[in-house]
């Protein structure tokens, strides 16, 4: 964001300075510098000028990746704006940037966190009107950590430190955030009315996936039924048009494919004509060959290859697709939905394994050469275990000793130094490069981090502070911690907004301001840089 802070500032001072020329003496106590200063601090006007800005920037990491499989991008799922806000000021002080950095906003966690119903599981069940909520929220507040960060920085320069490099170049906090609508809560029309109200909170990138609204399971659980594909083209094209109709051309639909673990459809589709779509689909479904003397009253009966075949129906009036068929239909899915107007796929995996995802990518990609991927690293994923078993068997094709291993035990915490260990944890750490490099995935996130740090956190701070540590277990496991690692909200009522707050009550006031800052601030404390 080269020179965002300052191109603000100089055209808002100019535009204010003539607004005071026109309408003369009514504005006298407005001051052109502090409301240039102001509107510098606020470039997103709207969730729709954060949508478009977004789409841009993942548009131009997406060509990136095309060009070099190394430029891939990450994000955390977030269920808070204040989590979101953390997650991006922590990033821009370890690595000095937000580029090709993301924010992902978790359908699960939403469910899980966010109901007014309670806490419920993956199932499309919550309101729907919490997604574009939650959007809102997270964007709420990382323009506020925006305001916060120059606020002070104007103060710094106002008080004659040279900080003048660091406003003209400031980086904005604000960064594509990927939104998961789940399977669109309901019909097309109802996808459409929804990622309507995604996009104008500030979403640019909406994560749909292919089954049945009514009868939604997580990813990671059993009981996934999925839609033929012409529904689920009817609703990427529901989402492009809530794109389009608000002005955001740029707009970004990842089309996710639950069918590697489906093995139920709802529905069957119409065949227009052999080798459609739908056909394709049919060709799916598990079937028995019969005569039509052994058809059954008000059986659902099918033409396959010249033979009549009845399709295997559950009690519940469900089809079962043939075993075996996973990985076709995954493959179809990806390619039907790229060929209708999706940009991005996801796919779910029952592990997460790099070579079994390129083994799908590159089947999709002999179509689609472009093809790509968001991958969900998720926390349903026993990561040490799976990959403690890939190494295991890395280690016996390669011929070396395993006898020392408990092929059945491998999370015992007795390998954590071993050879098997070490190999593993290798895989993990290079889990996203490798994966970016050999299974065509631009964007990797993991879904529900935040979730398992916070239970973490509590049950550390808990274990301490409820027993004979006290007070002491959160001193020395939660402030010393934020003091000496510059944990942004240490400081917690600046944090708030309490000094952008006093200096917004002085252009308004003036010295009539009753302001928060002062010298009996107990923020003060931590005006310090003992460590």
């Amino acid at each position: 964001m080269k020179n965002l802070a300052q191109s603000n500032y100089d055209s808002a001072l100019e535009a204010v300075r003539n607004l005071k020329e026109k309408y003369g003496s009514t504005w006298n106590s407005i001051d052109p510098e502090n409301a240039a200063r102001m509107m510098a601090q606020n470039k997103f006007k709207t969730g729709l000028d954060i949508a478009n800005y977004t789409a841009a920037l993942m548009r131009k990491d997406m060509a990136a990746y095309d060009a070099d499989p190394t430029q891939y991008t990450q994000s955390l799922g977030c269920w808070h704006g204040f989590i979101a806000q953390q997650n991006m000021i922590a990033i821009k002080k370890h690595h000095g940037t937000t580029e090709k950095k993301y924010l992902y906003l978790s359908g699960w966690m939403v469910a899980a966190l966010r109901s007014e119903f309670g806490p419920l599981p993956d199932q499309s069940m919550h309101e729907k009107t919490a997604v574009p909520a939650l959007i809102k929220e997270i964007y709420d507040f990382l323009r506020q950590a925006d305001a916060i960060e120059l606020n002070d920085l104007f103060r710094r320069l106002k008080q004659g430190e040279d900080v003048q490099d660091q406003i003209d170049n400031f980086e904005t906090h604000i960064v594509p955030i990927i939104a998961d609508i789940d399977a669109g809560f309901g019909n097309e029309e109802a996808t459409y009315l929804l990622a309507k109200q995604m996009i104008q909170a500030g979403a640019c990138a909406i994560q749909i996936e292919n089954q049945v609204s009514d009868a939604k399971q997580c990813g990671h659980q059993d009981g996934k039924v999925t839609v033929p594909h012409e529904d689920f083209i009817a609703k990427l094209n529901a989402i492009r048009y809530a794109f389009l109709e608000l002005g955001v051309t740029e707009g970004i639909i990842v089309a996710r494919t639950d069918s590697e673990g489906a093995g139920l459809t709802q529905k069957l589709p119409v065949s227009q004509e052999p080798g459609d779509l739908a056909a394709q689909y049919l060709a799916f479904i598990e079937a028995e060959e019969i005569g039509i003397h052994e058809a059954k009253e008000d059986d659902v009966l099918l033409k396959r290859n010249g033979r009549l075949v009845r399709p295997v129906r559950l009690p519940n009036g469900l089809y079962k697709f043939k075993e075996g068929s996973n990985i076709d239909r995954v493959v179809l899915d990806g390619i039907s939905s790229l060929q209708n107007g999706a940009d991005l796929l996801w796919i779910e995996t029952p592990t997460p394994n790099v070579q079994q995802i390129a083994h799908m990518v590159n089947r999709i990609r002999e179509v689609i050469p472009n093809a790509k991927l968001v991958y969900n690293n998720s926390p349903s994923f026993n990561w040490t275990l799976n990959f403690r078993k890939q190494a295991y068997e890395e280690l016996l094709t390669s011929g070396k000793e395993v006898a020392q291993y408990d092929k059945a035990n491998l999370m015992d915490a007795i390998y954590d130094g071993s050879e098997l260990c070490r190999l593993a944890d290798e895989k993990i750490r290079t889990f996203q490069s490798d994966g970016a490099r050999v299974a065509g995935i631009f964007h990797h996130l993991i879904t529900l981090p935040t979730y398992h740090t916070t239970a973490l956190h509590m049950n550390d701070l808990t274990a301490g502070y409820f027993a004979e540590e006290g007070m002491l277990a959160y001193v020395k496991g939660v402030q010393r911690q934020e003091i000496r690692k510059g944990v942004s909200c240490v400081k917690h009522q600046r944090m708030a907004g309490s000094d952008l707050g006093d200096d917004h009550k002085t252009f308004f006031a003036g010295e009539k301001a009753m302001k928060a800052g002062g010298e009996k601030n107990t923020s003060n404390q931590f005006e310090t840089n003992a460590a």
